[in-house]
């Protein structure tokens, strides 16, 4: 089996924690070979315009030609420590996750968690004056909006979940999610504003989420049931198999069906000419069977 077999073999039976991961490094994958194809080619641009069509932009109007990227972007890095980090975190928080709720709802809240912290960050950009001037131009990528939403939940769902920690010991999970937020959403709020902002989203909505779970409220529910849909509109139908021995038998019986019928009215032709008693004793006995079968 080779590479690209085995990596179908995973990601088709792993779980959505591994999917999540395999698609956002497929994604990094990409852009990184578009980038050196543009180098090549002495032509960056091919970089950059590949990397608008995954980016979230926080102008309203870029938005609407290309809406698609409020998904893609929180599947986008630049960078191999940008990718890096975002994956561990979301790989160790993940299944601590898994551990208490199940994996659709580790999508839900994955995709809806970056969802939300796009929307925080273009509506900040288009609102607040600091941004005014860099609206146009910015955009936002990475999975970190979508990482604090698990962060923020898994701690919203069990703070007393204890990490071992490296010169830490064993911590809850609530100081070290508290501290996650306060180090990467708000330390230096001017460098990376953006960015920021849409890590404040992606937690807002990790903890408003369990909290309507614990009411018995999955707001994620519906999200799940769309991805359900595009998943089997996408999924490939199975072909229905017609084997020759399926074929050989039909025919065999219509052979056998054919000549039982042809049996039946041969004898109903020896009945009008020489009457009941001209037939013989199997004669007999095969119309008795077809009468029984017929009433």
């Amino acid at each position: 089996m080779g590479i690209w077999d085995e990596i179908k073999v995973v990601f088709r039976n792993g779980s959505n924690l591994t999917r999540l991961i395999y698609i956002n490094i497929a994604v990094f994958v990409f852009l990184t070979i578009v980038a050196v194809v543009g180098f090549l080619l002495n032509n960056p641009e091919i970089s950059g315009k590949a990397l608008d069509l995954f980016s979230v932009p926080a102008s309203l109007n870029a938005l609407l030609s290309r809406p698609w990227t409020l998904i893609t972007y929180m599947f986008t890095h630049k960078g191999i420590w940008h990718i890096l980090f975002n994956m561990l975190w979301l790989y160790w928080f993940g299944r601590i996750f898994l551990e208490y709720l199940d994996e659709r709802k580790l999508v839900a809240v994955y995709l809806l968690g970056g969802i939300s912290g796009a929307l925080v960050y273009i509506a900040s950009f288009n609102i607040f004056p600091a941004f005014t001037g860099v609206v146009a131009d910015s955009v936002a990528i990475g999975a970190s909006a979508s990482v604090m939403a698990i962060v923020i939940a898994i701690a919203t769902y069990v703070p007393d979940y204890t990490i071992q920690l490296f010169l830490f010991g064993r911590i809850k999970i609530k100081y070290m999610a508290l501290a996650i937020f306060i180090l990467t959403s708000v330390m230096d709020f001017s460098i990376n504003s953006g960015g920021k902002l849409a890590h404040i989203g992606g937690a807002f909505f990790g903890y408003l989420y369990i909290v309507n779970l614990r009411h018995g409220h999955d707001i994620g529910k519906g999200f799940n049931r769309i991805l359900d849909f595009f998943a089997t509109i996408f999924k490939p139908r199975r072909k229905l198999k017609v084997t020759h021995k399926k074929v050989a038998n039909e025919y065999e019986y219509n052979k056998i069906k054919a000549e039982h019928q042809k049996q039946i009215n041969n004898i109903l032709e020896k009945i009008s000419k020489g009457g009941y008693d001209s037939l013989t004793k199997d004669e007999k006995e095969t119309l008795f069977k077809e009468s029984q079968k017929r009433n």
